[in-house]
């Protein structure tokens, strides 16, 4: 066998970028999963609500109180059961979020570390007198890390501002559903 260092822990490294697709495809559908059942469990008490609130409509007589029922209390209710969706949703979104960051902080730093003990390896190898073109090679080699790092460091941003929006998203919508319930407790 040769010591070629393309040949080198080839079907380790095919494994593990199984394994890493495996995780990833498991986050994917962890979040799914969580998001179907939301929406299940939303559309089966809508629907058990909705059936309520219909019944309740049907045996008012007077057109005014009916209107004033489905103001105060069927759109009430409802505005209530988004905020409270949006938030569920907003969680679930949250947790397969660091799960994916996670893994890809994980991937990029075992590909660095990768890349380097590769070029290692390779200007180790190196035929005597390419010394100024494996330092040459080197070099090149230090500035793409530099900006590997900076791609990383890009990556890591986005994560935190996505999970800082998802954050002020829930938040938002936590404020939304606190004056809807204070304003309803006003009017009754």
């Amino acid at each position: 066998m040769s010591k070629n260092p393309f040949d080198l822990n080839v079907m380790a490294k095919q494994a593990k970028n199984m394994e890493t697709a495996k995780a990833v495809g498991q986050v994917a559908l962890t979040s799914a999963q969580a998001i179907a059942q939301l929406n299940q469990q939303a559309a089966q008490e809508l629907g058990k609500r909705l059936q309520s609130k219909v019944a309740d409509l049907m045996k008012t007589q007077d057109p005014k109180s009916a209107f004033d029922y489905v103001h105060a209390e069927v759109l009430q209710d409802a505005a209530k059961e988004v905020a409270q969706y949006q938030a569920k949703l907003f969680e679930a979104l949250a947790s397969g979020n660091k799960e994916l960051a996670k893994i890809a902080e994980s991937m990029i730093k075992e590909s660095q570390h990768d890349l380097i003990h590769f070029v290692n390896e390779a200007t180790q190898n190196a035929p005597a007198g390419t010394e100024p073109y494996t330092s040459v090679f080197k070099t090149s080699f230090s500035s793409a890390l530099q900006n590997f790092e900076l791609i990383r460091a890009a990556m890591a941003d986005s994560f935190v501002n996505f999970q800082e929006s998802v954050e002020n998203m829930k938040n938002l919508s936590a404020m939304q559903n606190k004056s809807d319930s204070t304003s309803s407790k006003k009017r009754k």
